[in-house]
């Protein structure tokens, strides 16, 4: 019988991980932003993305996302928590949650970070990174 070896993640891919999901929620800040025909500058950038960073933080220590952070179960667990805690911090603040804001929060934020976790598992299959040796199990 063989089993699958278990392997963590270097430190480059935690990373990169972590910076691939920074980076989708200040996308979606600055595109929500220009939408609306608010300046993208930093600061407003910042302040609009600042609760759902503080929810992707809270979803990668739930779930100990450095353990495997191209799973695409992490990137769901990771995605749940940028959308509860950045919509719950959102509602504190500005006391409204339009219903059209949640959805597109949702969608939006689903297809950044689970996307580029589908696109980096395609690659890494394309290159025979994904396979994993196999090893017999101990009798």
């Amino acid at each position: 019988m063989t089993t699958r070896t278990v392997h963590s993640p270097g430190a480059r891919t935690v990373a990169l991980a972590a910076g691939a999901d920074v980076l989708a929620v200040l996308v979606f800040a600055a595109v929500g932003r220009s939408s609306h025909a608010e300046a993208v500058a930093v600061f407003g950038v910042l302040s609009t993305a600042m609760p759902f960073l503080l929810g992707l933080l809270a979803g990668w220590l739930v779930v100990r996302a450095w353990r495997a952070p191209l799973r695409l179960p992490v990137g769901v667990a990771v995605w749940a928590g940028a959308v509860v805690v950045g919509l719950g911090l959102r509602a504190a603040f500005t006391h409204r949650l339009p219903l059209t804001f949640v959805l597109v929060v949702a969608v939006s934020l689903v297809l950044l970070l689970l996307g580029w976790r589908a696109v980096a598992r395609l690659l890494a299959r394309s290159r025979g990174h994904n396979a994993g040796p196999t090893t017999p199990r101990p009798g």
